[in-house]
């Protein structure tokens, strides 16, 4: 087990975390950004009624909602509601607040046993456990929370379609959306008809609910991630290290550690940090070392730790031919996360 410090420096390559079945399904909460998250502090945008028909059919799904329609005469019941289905899926471009609702939902759903993940997460615990296992663990639950649905890796989505309509059968309501690229020129906006397609045996137990809007950050692909020289970087840990816990590792040594760490681990490869530092960043050639940093980078960007690097710029991390690939939505966003998290440290 890793030991944990209250202020200094770590080093990541040097830490194997051990994780449980009941653990990781312990992380399986909404990320600290989040944790507060309602439908009251959902901001809809006035410019774009969907964002709030969709928080009001979301309260609905979740338990609450606007009162019942008066009935329109003395004798005259009120019109009747459609059953909504079990599953909703939130489709909308980057930035529209899909996580935030998603995470409302969570909070929202009176459930004693309820869980919020990414899709790697999902695929990362049957990954570790087993399938049966994981449908055992699961089987039960009132509701699951998928964000960020992948739908390029054929393999993954027909376990966690197979998975999602077991645990329909059984009562578990779902919720979910799926991953679309920041800014890209319109690319992907709107991914219903991908991921309905993806999922075609589960397709009849979603209702799609869609968000228009333009990104509340207004973070575009074009910005820069913040490249720190060697004085910068050696400033910025010892900084941090007086107050909190900085991580301290080269690059490469890092990516081949993370292949020696299952991906469910990682959430706990950061557990206590404050500040994550990355010396002689590279280009990514190979697509199974881009792909475990991707899942790195969302894990670091759940928990919101500002990002130090020096070398090459993260946002140049990934390969031409890798962003031109079938996984280029993955990147994009990890692009994205990583401007974010740079210029957070440098804030």
């Amino acid at each position: 087990m890793t030991q944990q410090i209250s202020t200094g420096v770590v080093h990541l390559t040097e830490r194997t975390p051990v994780v449980t079945g009941t653990e990781m399904l312990a992380s399986l909460v909404p990320p600290p950004q989040f944790d507060d998250a309602t439908f009251e502090s959902y901001r809809s945008d006035d410019r774009y009624p969907s964002q709030e028909a969709t928080k009001q059919l979301l309260q609905r799904f979740a338990g609450g909602g606007a009162a019942p329609a008066k009935k329109a005469g003395f004798f005259r019941r009120a019109p009747k509601e459609a059953p909504m289905k079990p599953g909703v899926y939130l489709d909308g471009g980057f930035g529209v607040g899909k996580t935030h609702l998603l995470a409302s939902v969570y909070h929202a759903l009176p459930a004693r046993r309820k869980y919020f993940g990414s899709f790697i997460e999902y695929t990362a615990l049957v990954g570790a456990l087993g399938y049966k296992n994981t449908v055992d663990l699961l089987r039960g639950a009132d509701l699951l929370c998928i964000d960020e649905f992948e739908l390029d890796d054929p393999g993954d989505t027909m376990v966690m379609t197979r998975l999602l309509g077991e645990l329909v059968s059984s009562g578990t309501k779902l919720a979910a959306t799926s991953n679309t690229p920041p800014n890209a020129l319109g690319e992907g906006r709107f991914a219903a008809q991908d991921f309905l397609r993806e999922i075609h045996a589960m397709s009849e137990s979603f209702e799609t609910l869609r968000i228009d809007g333009v990104d509340y950050r207004q973070r575009a692909l074009d910005g820069s991630a913040v490249v720190s020289d060697d004085a910068q970087f050696t400033q910025a840990i010892e900084s941090e290290a007086t107050s909190g816990v900085a991580s301290d590792d080269e690059f490469g040594a890092l990516i081949h550690h993370l292949a020696q760490v299952h991906p469910s681990r990682y959430i706990r490869l950061i557990d206590g940090l404050s500040l994550v530092g990355l010396r002689e960043v590279r280009t990514l050639t190979d697509q199974s070392e881009a792909l475990r940093f991707v899942a790195f980078v969302d894990r670091v960007y759940d928990a919101q730790l500002p990002i130090v690097a020096t070398g090459v710029a993260l946002d140049q991390v990934f390969a031409d031919e890798m962003l031109a690939g079938g996984y280029r939505k993955k990147y994009l966003r990890a692009i994205s996360r990583l401007n974010a998290l740079t210029h957070s440290a440098a804030e």
